[in-house]
């Protein structure tokens, strides 16, 4: 089967990395899968790096017609059986691109984000009436689909994100190779979170617990793991600024990694305290990896989290909380240990990387059966 994905996205993040994962599932899976990116964005470069077949368009703004012609040309040349898109911003080309190449292929749309945005006027209902089906990433994305577009329920369909537990599998990781590389003792407790440099985050919580959490535990480290997003490179700096304001010693930026396994082997908690996520992959990472995790009970970490069994949740934004029930996990080694392991076990039967695939699969085959 020939698909066409879809990720017009200048941004690096977790839409695009999660685009890249399932592109080359399906390829292993035997799928010819090809890719419509913006030309000179990260993902461009990103996915040319793994040999992905990359059809790269100039655009920009909501409406480009050298792109939506070129996408039409694209579409008639190729025997696409479907397209999926990981943006609803997308449909504004793919939509003209299909009208013009008089096809009626199924579109799939992966909403990845909520909008505040009700968009259920004349342009929008023509747009979405050309989707088959809409996955929805997490249950508040799925009724923020309900909310602000035209789409009916019997259109939208519970999806979520999911991680390779091959690749994030605590057996196969070096938990001794990054605490040697920042020189961090055997018997200190290493409490870490990885996100990109952005309001929302929750950096500030991170750095203001972590500062309670120091006054009274000496054999503390903190880890943030993460590059700055696209033109937040002075919010990145403030946020460094931020801990050295509040007298923080025993922490260490470690800017971007490719080595989540082995970084992630090297927490022994991993904190999430992000204050709106539409998913949360880092943390299903976390959690693949047997760490156990304080979390923001916040949105789309509803979904992944079950209190005080795989994870512990914190009242959101409230960096006091989130030093209570990280000491939670500092002073009880089992406790950790147990919650890792549930943690993965949650993992391996719910955002496992396989089924996730597989439920995608059985998707596009009954459109198919069905256009």
């Amino acid at each position: 089967m020939k698909i066409l994905y879809s990720c017009l996205s200048r941004s690096w993040g977790g839409m695009e990395m999660i685009t890249l994962i399932f592109i080359r599932k399906l390829i292993e899976r035997k799928y010819q899968v090809e890719l419509l990116c913006v030309k000179e964005s990260r993902m461009h470069i990103e996915a040319n790096n793994l040999g992905l077949i990359i059809h790269p368009v100039k655009a920009s703004g909501y409406f480009h017609p050298a792109a939506i012609f070129k996408i039409a040309s694209l579409i008639k040349k190729n025997n696409y059986k479907l397209v999926h898109t990981q943006a609803s911003k997308d449909l504004w080309l793919l939509v003209p691109a299909l009208k013009i190449a008089s096809s009626k292929i199924p579109l799939f749309l992966t909403k990845q984000m909520g909008s505040f945005i009700v968009k259920k006027d004349y342009l929008h209902r023509f747009l979405y009436q050309r989707v088959t089906k809409a996955f929805a990433i997490s249950t508040v994305i799925k009724n923020n689909l309900l909310e602000t577009t035209p789409l009916q329920a019997n259109k939208i369909e519970l999806l979520y994100n999911a991680v390779d537990v091959k690749k994030f599998d605590p057996a196969k990781a070096d938990r001794n190779k990054v605490r040697k590389e920042f020189n961090i003792a055997e018997d200190e407790i290493v409490i870490g979170m990885i996100a990109r440099f952005s309001p929302g985050k929750g950096h500030e919580e991170f750095l203001q617990s972590a500062r309670t959490l120091s006054s009274k535990h000496k054999n503390l480290k903190f880890i943030v793991v993460g590059e700055a997003s696209r033109g937040e490179d002075e919010y990145a700096n403030s946020i460094k600024n931020l801990a050295d304001k509040l007298g923080i010693t025993n922490i260490i930026f470690a800017g971007f990694r490719s080595d989540t396994p082995d970084v992630l082997s090297a927490f022994d908690i991993f904190i999430f305290p992000s204050h709106a996520e539409a998913f949360g992959i880092a943390l299903i990472e976390a959690m693949a990896m047997e760490r156990a995790s304080v979390c923001a009970n916040a949105d789309g970490v509803l979904d992944i989290a079950v209190d005080d069994v795989t994870n512990l949740l914190f009242q959101n934004k409230n960096a006091e909380d989130l030093a209570s029930k990280t000491e939670l996990l500092i002073n009880d080694g089992n406790k950790r240990l147990q919650m890792g392991k549930a943690a993965r076990e949650r993992v391996l039967k719910v955002f496992n990387l396989e089924i996730i695939t597989d439920k995608t699969i059985e998707f596009y085959n009954k459109s198919l059966n069905n256009n």
